[in-house]
Formats: C-alpha cells, sequence, structure tokens
C-alpha cells in the first residue's frame, strides 16, 4: 500500500491508549500487514487524530478500547476473523461503530454487503491520504452524533421511570393524540384527574408543551412506546 505521507517504522505495537483522555476520538486501526499499519498510525497522528492500530481483529477485542468514541479502519481479509465478521460481531453485540473498510481485494458484493451493514465507506489500497482522512472525518461525526441521541434515549428512559404506572397511561394516550375527555373515558377517571396525570408527565418529562412531551416520547424505542 502507497501513502501519500512518508511513515516512521515501529517495533513496539502501535497502540496509543490515553487513559486521562477517555472521550477524545479514537481512531481504530486493524490490518495484519505491519507496513500498512504503520502508514495510518502516522497518517492519523499527523492529521490530529488519536491513533491505535492491531493486527488482528482478536488482538483488538482484547485491548480495551471497543467502545471508546471515535471510528475503526479495518482491512477486509486477514489471518483469523475477517474485518466482515468483526463488523457482524459489533452489530449483534449493540456497537454499532462506524467503520471504514480498507482493502485490496473488494469486489462489489462485498462492498455491498459491509455497506448495507452500516460501514462509512469501503476503500480499495491503494488510498489518496485526503480520501481516507475524510471518510474518518465523517464517521467521527456519525459516532458523535450516534452517542448524542443514545444519550437523549437514557435521559428520557431515566425520566420515564419516575412516573407512575397512571402518569405513563396518561402519557401513551397524550401521545396518540387523545383529548382529556377522551383518555378519562378510556382509563375511567375524571376529566380533572387527566389534567392532573397530564401536569405531573410534563412536570416530570421536564416538557413545556404538548408538542416537546410528543417528541420525547418518539425518542424512546419502539417497545418501551408500545409498553409504556
Amino acid at each position: 500500500m502507497r501513502l501519500e505521507q512518508p511513515f516512521v517504522r515501529r517495533s513496539a505495537p502501535q497502540t496509543l491508549q490515553r487513559k486521562g483522555e477517555p472521550d477524545k476520538p479514537l481512531v481504530i486501526i486493524v490490518d495484519d500487514d505491519e507496513a500498512v499499519r504503520e502508514g495510518l498510525y502516522e497518517l492519523i497522528l499527523s492529521a490530529g487524530f488519536q491513533p491505535a492500530a492491531f493486527a488482528s481483529t482478536k488482538e483488538l477485542l482484547e485491548a480495551d478500547v471497543i467502545d471508546r468514541p471515535g471510528c475503526l479502519i479495518l482491512d477486509v481479509r486477514m489471518p483469523g476473523s475477517s474485518g466482515l465478521d468483526l463488523q457482524h460481531h459489533l452489530t449483534r453485540n449493540g456497537n454499532p461503530k462506524p467503520i471504514i473498510f480498507l482493502t485490496g481485494h473488494g469486489d462489489i458484493p462485498m462492498t455491498v454487503q459491509a455497506m448495507k451493514a452500516g460501514a462509512i465507506d469501503f476503500l480499495t489500497k491503494p488510498v489518496r491520504d485526503q480520501t481516507l482522512l475524510d471518510a474518518v472525518i465523517a464517521a467521527i461525526a456519525a459516532d458523535a452524533r450516534r452517542r448524542a441521541d443514545a444519550e437523549v434515549v437514557e435521559r428520557n428512559l431515566r425520566r420515564l421511570e419516575t412516573l407512575t404506572p397512571r402518569e405513563r397511561e396518561v402519557l401513551h394516550e397524550v401521545a396518540r393524540g387523545r383529548l382529556n375527555k377522551q383518555i378519562a373515558y378510556d382509563l375511567g377517571i375524571s376529566e380533572v384527574t387527566v389534567k392532573l396525570h397530564r401536569g405531573n408527565v410534563m412536570r416530570k418529562m421536564q416538557a413545556a408543551s404538548i408538542g416537546e412531551l410528543i417528541r420525547t416520547w418518539e425518542t424512546l424505542p419502539a417497545p418501551m412506546r408500545e409498553t409504556a
């Protein structure tokens, strides 16, 4: 693989794990070719990102870095588990980490498979430095958006847990667009009681309006909305 920028060979493993910066995006490189790993490592480092490089998916999974913010640059074909195998493993375990595939052996079916499974890009060696860095920037941004969305969902789930069973029923009905009198009839309670519960719901869910309350409701996982 030829990279536009030179790299310095390293005899030690190219892992950079700063315990004091657990929230800094980490660009994880997995490739069984040492020269490729070193070249990618130096390129990522020179661009101002924090890299960590591994020779195999097994080596990566044994390290405590996979849940760090950032992205993966994976070779497709490696001894043992392939890059596609790792993608499937992460998906099964609920970790949709952004992945950039970099390979010298790609084909159209393989590309389609990887992209359908959520890959950010599928690049063929040799690759231009800027093309790869653009993909890294897009992947890190995608991971930041995903993590921000996950934080919103987690926050709203915590708020949902503060509701009483009756308040959850009222919330469910409000989200369906039901009027107070309709909710009162369906639940067998007075309209005044519905208004009281609705007020409690809005306070506990920290919603300033019905529109905001419904938007909050829509961030919850579908199974949670069905059983709330």
